[in-house]
């Protein structure tokens, strides 16, 4: 039997929080197809690797991002969606906190930036799909994990929470109902009231350990 010949990429949507405004990580390619655009991380999976191994790797080599916890998302393989032949792309996604990161561009890449999700230049490839995909799941894991809390310092007030859900949902939410949801939820403890500000002082909060993988937060 013949074989089509099929080739494998993967690519990495790793989103932040900046400047109160939901940013995803783009590079601008150095190499063609689509040279001098910007797209999502990512690269060709080589024979001895794994797919999670060649994401961290393209991850670390195009932005200089490394150590981040990465979660397959989607296989991307409309036919014609890569010009240089048959290519199936595995998306990844990533959620960090952006003072923990150092970005830089290496490799095949001439420039890494963080860009808003509502200002994104033209992408190659498919990559507006991917990442319109990778927005929607990040938001369902907002609506159904803790995973925001990982944005977070140790201690946090419920308004911070709070704002962290408008910034990413782009939408205000009542404060009195937020918080009263967050408490009911019984997945944060009390760590004292805030020092050292001007106006009336916040309590502060702290995430329980061990808590279920899924949590009905909105």
């Amino acid at each position: 039997m013949k074989y089509t010949k099929l080739s494998v990429t993967v690519d990495v949507a790793i989103f932040t929080i900046q400047d109160n405004d939901l940013k995803v990580l783009l590079i601008k390619r150095n190499l063609e197809p689509f040279r001098g655009f910007w797209a999502l991380p990512g690269g060709f999976v080589r024979d001895k690797e794994n797919l999670d191994e060649a994401a961290k790797r393209e991850l670390e080599e195009e932005t200089g991002v490394k150590n981040v916890y990465l979660e397959q998302l989607y296989s991307f393989g409309e036919v014609g969606r890569d010009p240089r032949g048959k290519i199936i792309t595995i998306a990844y996604m990533a959620l960090v906190n952006y003072d923990r990161v150092n970005v830089k561009a290496t490799t095949d890449a001439s420039d890494a930036q963080w860009f808003p999700v509502s200002k994104l230049p033209k992408l190659a490839f498919d990559h507006d799909k991917i990442l319109s995909y990778a927005l929607k799941r990040l938001r369902w894991k907002f609506e159904y994990t803790a995973v925001a809390f990982s944005l977070l310092p140790r201690k946090f007030a419920i308004s911070e929470i709070q704002r962290i859900y408008e910034i990413v949902f782009n939408k205000g939410f009542d404060k009195r109902n937020f918080a009263k949801k967050i408490l009911s939820l019984n997945i944060i403890r009390e760590e004292g009231v805030k020092r050292d500000v001007s106006h009336r002082p916040p309590m502060l909060y702290s995430l329980k350990k061990d808590i279920g993988q899924i949590i009905e937060i909105l």
